[in-house]
């Protein structure tokens, strides 16, 4: 197992680690949490080379993929840097790339419930006001669980709160930072459920974030 004590508080930069190999050829993996070797939870940054493919697998649990660079494809459609997609619990793809790519993606953590499939661009859909100066582009919502690109104004600072269910960020660009530490384009970060920090930024800075989905009973 790899980061699974969900009552501690995780921060890697990914682009300090290595790639290791899976079990397609031509597809490499950064894994950040992992339950088991080939199964269960798991989080991860994959990068496919230009022609390589997985053979069409099933998602008991759910699949969240973020793509962070190239097309990503499969069966569905093509879907360019910046796309968001959801395969709810008990879907299968078989996923490809002709150019290359990597994505961020997230295995085997849905609800039973959450079944809603989701395709977004968000390079062509439009930023919310938020808290503040914050720019807020809402991806998913179910029972506690957010997930949501915000975009930090450059000197923009948050008032401190707690996250109730825990947060998850990756870091898209710019550099975000808390009393913590200063996470940059690449970082990700898990907080624990009630966790709290007062967050800022210096630069423009646009993340990932994902909230109320980490367990609340303080055990892993």
């Amino acid at each position: 197992m790899l980061n699974m004590d969900f009552t501690q508080r995780v921060t890697i930069n990914s682009h300090e680690m290595k790639w290791l190999p899976s079990p397609a050829q031509g597809v490499e993996r950064k894994p950040l949490a992992r339950e088991d070797k080939e199964s269960g939870h798991a989080t991860s940054i994959v990068r496919y080379a230009a022609g390589s493919n997985f053979s069409e697998h099933f998602h008991p649990k759910g699949e969240e993929i973020f793509v962070l660079e190239g097309v990503f494809s499969d069966e569905t459609g093509d879907y360019p840097a910046g796309s968001y997609i959801r395969n709810p619990p008990g879907s299968s793809h078989a996923p490809f790339s002709k150019e290359g790519c990597v994505i961020f993606v997230k295995l085997e953590q849905f609800s039973p419930n959450d079944l809603e499939t989701i395709r977004i661009n968000t390079t062509e859909t439009e930023w919310l006001p938020g808290q503040g100066k914050l720019e807020v582009m809402p991806l998913h919502s179910f029972e506690t669980q957010h997930t949501a690109l915000v975009k930090w104004p450059a000197g923009e600072r948050f008032i401190p709160h707690r996250h109730f269910g825990g947060e998850e960020i990756l870091v898209l660009s710019g550099t975000f930072i808390d009393e913590f530490g200063s996470y940059p384009a690449g970082s990700w970060i898990r907080s624990p459920h009630m966790s709290e920090h007062c967050p800022f930024v210096e630069e423009e800075t646009i993340i990932l974030v994902k909230t109320g989905h980490l367990p609340t009973n303080q055990s892993n």
